[in-house]
C-alpha cells in the first residue's frame, strides 16, 4: 500500500485543509493610535486578539506607563467559510517619563503580541499671557465647585500672534467626568500687553460622575507658524509651535442629604405662562403653553415635565420642543411645553400651577420653580342643530279619512320604491361574489401588526453617554426597544450581539454593584456605535389551505 503523503492527490488535499483550519488558528496583534506623544499625553493601545478568549495580561505596562482606561468589544465573522471571533481590547496609557518606550509583548491565551516602540516627547513648555509668547492657551471654567451631575462650562482659548499654517488643539477629558464638545470654534482678536492676538474659543461641557477632586488636564496645541525672513533663508519659511496650558482641579461637592429628586442641580430656573385661553366651552380643546429655561443644564439632564391636574377637564400633553444654547460660557436649555385643556362641565376651572423642584447651585439650597394657578370659567357647549333633510316632503301624505286622496309627496313612493329595490339586487350580487371569491389568509407578517415607535433614537443614546448620568443611559437603552423593555433584564434577552449584552451587563454592575462607571460607558459607545441590534421574531408560517369558515 503506498503511503499517502506520496501520492500527489493526498498532498494536495492535505494541504487543502491545513489552509481551511488556518484562520482558526489563535492571532493576537497590538497597534497604537499615534506616534510619537507629548509627555502628559495619552495614547490608545488597541489589542486584537482572533481565536483566543482570554484577555490580555497588562502587568507589564505598569514600569513606565499608568493604565486610565480600558474597554472590550467582540465581533463575529465569517472566514473560508468558518465562523471567527474577534475580541478587541482598548486600553488608555499615559507614560510615566520621556524618552524612547516600549510597549512590551503582551500574553494573549498561549500568544504574544510584538513589542511596540513609543517616542514620547518632553512636556511641551506652559506658555502665558504674561511671558508675551507667540501661542498661548487659557482654560476657563463657569464654576470650580460643582456639585455632583452639574454642568460646568468649559471654554479654552488659543492666542496666537503669529500666522498658523496648520495646528491640532486637544483637550482629554477627565477622570471622573464626561466632557463633551459644544458648538463651533469662535475665531477673533484681543489686544493683550500691547500686543494684538488672534483667538480661537472652543466650548466644551463637563459633568463631574464623582465627588471629589477632578482635574482638567491641560491643553495642547502642536502646529506649524509661517516664520520670518531667517527662517525662510535656512528653511523652509516655517517652525514648529509646541505649547501646553495649565490644568484646572475642580472640587466636586457631593449631592446634599435631602436635596429634592430627581436631582436638578442648576444655577437658575425659569417658567412661566405665553398663551392661555380667553374662551373654553364644554367639550373644545384649549390651548395652554408654558416656557422654560434651565441655566447650567442640558436637554439630556431635564426631568419629564409633569401634566397640569385640572379637576372636571381632560388634559393632554403635546411632545415638548427644546431649544440648546451655550451663553457666556454657560449651557442654558428652553424648552416650550402645549396643554389641551378639554372641559367636561361648565363652571369655574381652576388649573393647578406645575412645580419643579431644583438645587441652586449659587445658594446651596433647595428651590421650586411653580408657576401661579390658572383659573378658566368655561361657558356650556352650543346645542347641537336638529337633523333635517332638505326638501323632505310633509308628514301628513293621507287626506281626511275615507277619501284616499294624497295631500302631499304625490309621486315619490313609487320612486323610492325602485331606489330599494335596485340597492337590494346590488347588494345581493355583492354578496354572491364574495362568497365565490376564494378567501384570502390573514397576513402574518410584520406589516399586520404596527409595532409602537421606539421611545429613542441614536442621537438620544449619544447624547446621555456624554452628558447624562447612568440611569438615564439605561432608559434610554430600554426606550431604544420597540416596545420598550420593561427592565434591563429584558433588554440583555433581546439583544443579539454578545458585545453589547456584555456592555449592559458592565452598566448594571456600575450602577447597583462595584462596577466602574467610566469602562461602562467606554463599552456602551463601542458596543452600540451603530446602535443596538435585536433578536428578529419567529414569523408564523402562512397558512397553505384557506379557512373552512371564511370571515363574513
Amino acid at each position: 500500500m503506498k503511503a499517502w503523503w506520496r501520492h500527489p492527490i493526498g498532498v494536495l488535499m492535505w494541504l487543502v485543509l491545513a489552509l481551511a483550519a488556518w484562520p482558526a488558528q489563535a492571532q493576537v496583534e497590538a497597534r497604537l493610535d499615534r506616534n510619537p506623544i507629548d509627555l502628559g499625553d495619552t495614547v490608545a493601545l488597541t489589542v486584537q486578539s482572533t481565536g483566543a478568549a482570554s484577555a490580555p495580561d497588562l502587568t507589564p505596562l505598569m514600569q513606565d506607563f499608568e493604565l486610565l482606561d480600558q474597554s472590550s468589544g467582540r465581533s463575529f465573522e465569517m472566514i473560508n467559510g468558518a465562523s471567527a471571533s474577534r475580541v478587541t481590547y482598548q486600553i488608555t496609557l499615559r507614560p510615566r517619563r520621556e524618552g524612547n518606550l516600549v510597549i512590551p509583548a503582551l500574553q494573549v491565551g498561549k500568544q504574544r503580541t510584538a513589542p511596540i516602540a513609543l517616542t514620547v516627547r518632553p512636556a511641551p513648555p506652559v506658555a502665558t499671557r504674561a511671558g508675551n509668547a507667540d501661542v498661548f492657551l487659557e482654560t476657563e471654567v463657569d464654576d470650580a465647585t460643582p456639585y455632583v451631575q452639574q454642568s460646568v462650562g468649559v471654554v479654552l482659548r488659543l492666542f496666537y500672534g503669529v500666522p498658523l499654517v496648520s495646528g491640532e488643539l486637544d483637550l482629554d477629558a477627565p477622570d471622573g467626568a464626561v466632557l463633551q464638545k459644544i458648538g463651533d470654534d469662535v475665531q477673533g482678536s484681543r489686544e493683550i500687553n500691547g500686543r494684538r492676538y488672534n483667538l480661537i474659543e472652543r466650548r466644551f461641557l463637563l459633568v463631574p460622575e464623582r465627588s471629589g477632586t477632578v482635574t482638567l488636564p491641560a491643553p495642547r496645541f502642536n502646529g506649524r507658524g509661517a516664520g520670518g525672513w531667517f527662517d525662510d533663508l535656512v528653511g523652509n519659511g516655517r517652525r514648529e509651535l509646541r505649547v501646553a496650558g495649565a490644568p484646572r482641579a475642580l472640587v466636586v461637592r457631593a449631592q446634599p442629604p435631602g436635596a429634592p429628586q430627581p436631582w436638578l442641580p442648576l444655577r437658575d430656573l425659569r417658567v412661566r405662562y405665553v398663551g392661555a385661553p380667553t374662551a373654553v366651552r364644554v367639550g373644545e380643546a384649549a390651548t395652554l403653553v408654558v416656557e422654560g429655561v434651565a441655566e447650567g443644564a442640558t436637554r439630556a439632564q431635564l426631568p419629564e415635565m409633569p401634566v397640569p391636574s385640572v379637576p372636571g377637564a381632560q388634559v393632554f400633553a403635546e411632545p415638548i420642543q427644546y431649544d440648546e444654547t451655550f451663553t457666556d460660557g454657560t449651557s442654558q436649555v428652553k424648552w416650550t411645553q402645549r396643554y389641551a385643556v378639554v372641559p367636561d362641565r361648565p363652571g369655574r376651572l381652576m388649573v393647578s400651577g406645575l412645580g419643579i423642584p431644583w438645587w441652586d447651585v449659587a445658594a446651596s439650597a433647595a428651590k421650586t420653580a411653580r408657576l401661579p394657578d390658572l383659573p378658566l370659567q368655561v361657558a356650556a357647549g352650543a346645542p347641537a342643530p336638529a337633523a333635517t333633510v332638505p326638501g323632505a316632503a310633509p308628514t301628513t301624505l293621507i287626506g281626511p279619512a275615507g277619501d284616499g286622496r294624497v295631500l302631499a309627496g304625490d309621486g315619490v313612493w313609487p320612486w323610492l320604491a325602485v331606489a330599494f329595490a335596485v340597492l337590494w339586487l346590488i347588494t345581493l350580487v355583492w354578496a354572491l361574489q364574495r362568497r365565490r371569491a376564494p378567501a384570502t389568509a390573514p397576513a402574518h407578517d410584520g406589516a399586520a401588526r404596527t409595532a409602537p415607535a421606539p421611545r429613542h433614537a441614536l442621537p438620544d443614546l449619544k447624547r446621555a453617554l456624554d452628558t447624562g448620568s447612568l440611569d438615564e443611559v439605561g432608559e434610554v437603552l430600554r426606550g431604544m426597544a420597540s416596545p420598550p423593555a420593561a427592565d434591563l433584564d429584558e433588554l440583555v434577552r433581546r439583544l443579539q450581539p454578545p458585545a453589547q449584552r456584555d456592555a449592559v451587563e458592565q452598566l448594571r454592575r456600575a450602577r447597583w454593584a462595584d462596577g466602574d462607571g467610566s469602562a461602562a460607558r467606554g463599552a456602551l459607545r463601542t458596543a452600540f456605535t451603530d446602535g443596538p441590534r435585536w433578536h428578529e421574531e419567529v414569523t408564523p408560517p402562512r397558512a397553505p389551505l384557506p379557512p373552512l369558515y371564511p370571515p363574513a
